[in-house]
């Protein structure tokens, strides 16, 4: 095989298309070009054709990222998980993963600072926000710190869910005290609130 053509991708911009045989065969990043000293005319023996198969498979895998990361923000396992559901192979997805972090694209703490700020405003509690974390794949470090800053900066952690359950009591005002304090108790254990806090919340609620 003959490399007949080095096309710069419009679509993908620092990609290139290399031709072969009247057609492109592979879509490679520029680097990749520069890194195998390819022309036009240049020969592509076996280990080149193997080094482009490598990585044409990370290019597919890193722009299936960005259009994943374009819709909304990802952890880095969840992402990995969602590529290679769409077949992408592991080795593919660790390039892509490694391209994306150089990129400042990818970075479980992000993510995690993010989810939690946008799902504190929802009334999520510690225990949620942590089981959420943990099934989107994200470390326990950068859980763990995301939420000690978001505490961190709230004066009154309990603000929040004080607010929905005093709501929430109102709307059930009607029902026996005992049936209000179960309800209550459940609507705030759904949301990641345990313990004394809750005791103390749905207590405060009913008076």
């Amino acid at each position: 095989m003959i490399v007949e053509g080095l096309v710069p991708d419009a679509r993908r911009p620092g990609s290139t298309r290399i031709v072969v045989n009247g057609r492109p065969a592979w879509t490679v990043p520029a680097d990749v070009i520069a890194g195998l000293r390819l022309d036009v005319g240049s020969p592509l023996k076996g280990d080149v054709v193997e080094q482009l198969d490598r990585a044409a498979d990370a290019e597919g895998a890193f722009r299936a990222a960005l259009r994943a990361l374009e819709r909304r923000a990802h952890g880095e396992r969840e992402l990995g998980n969602k590529l290679e559901r769409k077949g992408h192979t592991r080795d593919a997805i660790t390039a892509a993963a490694a391209r994306l972090r150089h990129l400042g694209l990818l970075d479980d703490l992000v993510f995690a600072r993010a989810y939690i700020a946008g799902r504190t405003g929802r009334g999520r509690g510690p225990v949620r926000l942590r089981h959420d974390l943990a099934r989107l794949g994200v470390g326990k470090e950068a859980a763990e710190q995301a939420l000690a800053e978001l505490m961190a900066d709230v004066s009154d952690p309990l603000e929040r869910p004080r607010a929905l359950v005093t709501k929430r009591a109102r709307q059930i005002a009607g029902l026996p005290t005992e049936a209000r304090r179960r309800r209550l108790t459940a609507f705030l254990g759904r949301r990641g609130y345990r313990g004394a806090e809750v005791r103390s919340l749905v207590e405060e609620a009913l008076r």
